[in-house]
Formats: C-alpha cells, sequence, structure tokens
C-alpha cells in the first residue's frame, strides 16, 4: 500500500493534564535539564583538559557524555516548554524527525557502552596489550563505529514508521514521538512492522546487555587472581559501568522488546531513560572514579584562581 499522510500533525498528551502539576513538572524538568547539560558538559571539559586522564577510556566517557547531551536535548527542551503550552503540537515531518535523532543517539549510546566494556576487558584481562590493542586508530575506528551502527539503527526504525499511512487520530499519549505510540495511530495493519521494530531494537538491545554481562564475568572470573588492592580498583571502575548499563538497556528493554502495544507506565519509563539516565551517568562516573573527582577539582581550582601575572 502506498503511505497516505492526510495528518499533518501530531498533539501530545504530555505527562498531565493537570495544570498545578504541569508548572510542578516545568520547574523540575528545567532544573534536571540544565543540570544535565552542565553534568556533562563538565565531563568532557574535565577529559579535554586534564592530562591525568588521557586514558582511552576516559575518551570514551567524554563521548557517552557529548551523546548523552544530544539524547537528552532530543526530549526534554520540547517536554519542558509543552508543559507551559496548551497545545501540544508537533508537525508531522518534526515527528519524524525526532524519532530518527532519538534512535540514532539511542542506538549510539548503546554501542559506545559495549566498546567501554570491551575496554575495560582488554585493560583488566590483557594489560600487557592493552596498548597495541586499544590504540588511537582503534578507538577512533570503533566510536566512528558507533556512529554508523546509531546511523543504520535509526534509519532502519525511521523509514519503517515513515512508510506507515497516517490518515485518522493524531492524539499521541506521550510527550515525543516514538515507535510504539505511532504505531498505534496507522491506519494499517501493524503487526508485521512491529515485529522489525522488535527485531531492530528490542533484539539487539538485548544482545548487547548480554555481551556486556558476559564480558563482566569474564572480567570478575580474572580479577580471582588479582591482589586484593588491584581487584577492589577494579572493581570501581567496573562497578560504575555495570551501573550505567543497567540504568541503559533495563528500561529499553522493556519498552521495546515485547509486541507492539503501548503501556500506561511507558511515560514513567521513557523519562527514566530519556532524562533520569543522562543525568545520573555524570553523578555515577564523577562520584564513584578518584580521578575524575581530582581532575574537577583541579579545573575548578584553575578556573576560580586568577590567573598571576
Amino acid at each position: 500500500m502506498a503511505k497516505t499522510h492526510s495528518v499533518t500533525e501530531f498533539i501530545f498528551l504530555g505527562l498531565s493534564s493537570n495544570p498545578e502539576v504541569q508548572k510542578v513538572c516545568f520547574v523540575i524538568f528545567l532544573l534536571l535539564y540544565v543540570a544535565i547539560v552542565l553534568g556533562n558538559f563538565l565531563i568532557v571539559l574535565t577529559v579535554m583538559s586534564s592530562r591525568s586522564l588521557a586514558s582511552l577510556k576516559y575518551f570514551f566517557l567524554s563521548y557517552l557524555s557529548f551523546v548523552e547531551i544530544c539524547y537528552a536535548s532530543r526530549t526534554a527542551p520540547r517536554l519542558i516548554s509543552d508543559l507551559l503550552a496548551e497545545r501540544k503540537a508537533i508537525s508531522l515531518r518534526g515527528c519524524m524527525s525526532q524519532v530518527f535523532f532519538i534512535h540514532l543517539f539511542g542506538g549510539t549510546e548503546a554501542f559506545l557502552l559495549t566498546v567501554m566494556a570491551y575496554d575495560r576487558y582488554v585493560a583488566i584481562c590483557k594489560p600487557l596489550n592493552y596498548i597495541t590493542i586499544m590504540n588511537q586508530q582503534a578507538c577512533a575506528f570503533l566510536v566512528g563505529a558507533a556512529w554508523v551502527r546509531g546511523f543504520v539503527h535509526s534509519l532502519v526504525d525511521s523509514l519503517l514508521v515513515f512508510r506507515l499511512p497516517f490518515c485518522g487520530p493524531n492524539v499521541i499519549d506521550h510527550y515525543f514521538c516514538d515507535m510504539l505510540p505511532l504505531l498505534k495511530l496507522a491506519c494499517s495493519d501493524t503487526f508485521l512492522v512491529g515485529l522489525l521494530i522488535v527485531a531492530n531494537g528490542g533484539t539487539l538491545s538485548v544482545i548487547s546487555f548480554v555481551a556486556l554481562l558476559a564480558s563482566y564475568v569474564v572480567i570478575l572470573l580474572h580479577l580471582r587472581t588479582r591482589s586484593s588492592e588491584g581487584r577492589c580498583k577494579a572493581l570501581s571502575t567496573c562497578g560504575s559501568h555495570i551501573t550505567v548499563v543497567t540504568l541503559f538497556f533495563g528500561p529499553c528493554v522493556f519498552i521495546y522488546l515485547r509486541p507492539s502495544a503501548t503501556l500506561s507506565v511507558d511515560k514513567m519509563v521513557a523519562v527514566f531513560y530519556t532524562v533520569i539516565t543522562p543525568l545520573l551517568n555524570p553523578v555515577i562516573y564523577s562520584l564513584r572514579n578518584a580521578e575524575v573527582k581530582k581532575a574537577m577539582e583541579r579545573l575548578w581550582v584553575r578556573a576560580m584562581k586568577p590567573e598571576e601575572r
């Protein structure tokens, strides 16, 4: 069937229809978004300006923080502005653009987290070969591969949705455009499309998550031969990454690895992976990492101390 789009815009129901709740949410999410941008930008700035964080694991961390800023910026500003708007409308083209970029940055982040797990595996299990395996060229290739993987994943999802005909209802019970809410509005059978979305998004999330868990099982088994001090240091680094991985992949698996149906709890879960997770990442990586905390303190001292002439 050729696609037909008699619908030219979509209307979001948002998080709540209560005006008082919307005002409270506006303040909360505005503060959260500012914290996301400042916290992740601080990590990028700290890694770029600190010689002590020249290790390649922090190279990946800075890219992860950059992706987090981009990811949150595709949903949070729109959510914040809509909380004060009487009519929460978005054009068809704007909706498709939002779907594309959300899945671009989400797919890139998923691959980056996998790459960071591989980096920790090489650093802990093959320390003598670390510099040879994880050289600058290899790291640049892996970061480029993360963007390519995110682009391909996003392109497939966007094409699947864009080819659907939207000719009837245009009210989305959500606060941003995403795959499953849009499937409900299509005026055609979406069973096959739903399966393809699960295969493209949900299955890949599960495979990545299982691969990440497997790599850390290998790391934990390898740490049994290390000294107590070395074990604690490695576990501290891995613990931060495992926490971030769980926070990111848990909600994604819940949303995308199920039949094409929406649940009332989906919006709250979406808030978690579009706002809360990007907010917690810099907190987790900075508070659980002594090197990052010291580098931030030195950056703060340099910024506050007037330059001596």
